[in-house]
């Protein structure tokens, strides 16, 4: 095992992460676990006695093409709202990359036509210093 400080914020297997609360529209939307199919319903804890089963209703196809209907628009909601996100830090990341090679290319540009017009410079003036030396010696 790794005792990397950076891993303590990382849940184990062993620990219970509360769910998120839900909203009093989100609370309504979901159905009851009364009314859920007793092959679907949720197993009781261990610890727990299990309480006495009324017989649960069939649900026909409508019911549970609704309840898939409301499973698909949340989970595509969740993914679009994650998707803005990523989307939009990756932009960022690839952004600054671009950036950052097109700053370093015209760095060099720069550096290289200062350090081209310095060297002309410089020899012009070599050039007419030695043309003034050359007329005085005369």
């Amino acid at each position: 095992m790794s005792n990397n400080p950076l891993d303590a914020g990382i849940p184990v297997l062993t620990e219970i992460i509360p769910a998120p609360a839900l909203d009093d529209a989100e609370a309504a939307s979901l159905t009851s676990v009364a009314d859920t199919p007793a092959s679907v319903a949720a197993p009781a804890a261990a610890d727990h006695p299990a309480p006495v089963q009324q017989t649960a209703p069939a649900w026909d196809e409508a019911e549970w093409d609704k309840l898939e209907r409301q499973v698909r628009e949340r989970v595509l909601g969740q993914l679009l709202e994650r998707v803005d996100v990523i989307l939009e830090q990756r932009v960022r990341d690839s952004l600054a990359d671009v950036l950052q090679v097109a700053v370093a290319r015209l760095a060099d540009d720069i550096r290289d036509g200062l350090h081209h017009s310095l060297r002309n410079a410089v020899e012009r003036a070599v050039a007419q210093e030695i043309a003034i030396l050359q007329v005085s010696k005369k």
